[in-house]
């Protein structure tokens, strides 16, 4: 593990997430919504919610897809590549960084519905980003993708998928 790294998880009370990666979180509003939310939404939600998360070397975040829009935002570290296959089948690579020269940028959204992972792009580095879901983030939002499922989607993608998924 990178000391950096490890001071971070420690400082910041990180813990493992499902998807790959440690999180924490940070942020949930106190405030709800309690109707007009879209169909696909099942029960009531917070407003927001706001989590740190960290990647380092070869972890990656595996596909996964929300009902919610998730804003990442950058905060130190080496640049982190998100992945997106959009309902089309587009693949879309966004550099999360402070490395303008590369394109990088500091926030990114995804949307809803969209498969997305991420990895970081240094492997002898470490990406700390936060991560803003609104309405807020539910576990039963939340669907980590299984490979034969995306490949049949998206063939095209096949390798990229299999690299970014653990079932």
């Amino acid at each position: 593990m990178i000391p950096i790294a490890e001071h971070i998880i420690e400082k910041f009370n990180l813990v493992k997430h499902p998807e790959g990666g440690y999180f924490s979180e940070k942020f949930r509003s106190d405030e709800s919504i309690e109707s007009g939310l879209p169909e696909r939404f099942k029960n009531n939600h917070v407003l927001y919610t706001s989590i740190y998360f960290l990647l380092e070397e070869y972890d990656i975040s595996a596909f996964h897809v929300l009902k919610a829009d998730e804003i990442w935002h950058f905060y130190e570290g080496t640049s982190l590549l998100i992945h997106s296959i959009t309902k089309s089948g587009i693949l879309e690579t966004i550099r999360l960084g402070r490395n303008f020269d590369k394109g990088d940028v500091f926030q990114h959204m995804i949307k809803a519905g969209t498969n997305f992972c991420a990895e970081v792009e240094n492997k002898s580095s470490y990406s700390f980003v936060g991560c803003t879901v609104s309405p807020g983030f539910e576990y039963f939002d939340f669907e980590l993708c299984r490979r034969n499922d995306l490949i049949n989607l998206f063939p095209q993608h096949k390798d990229l998928i299999t690299k970014f998924t653990r079932v």
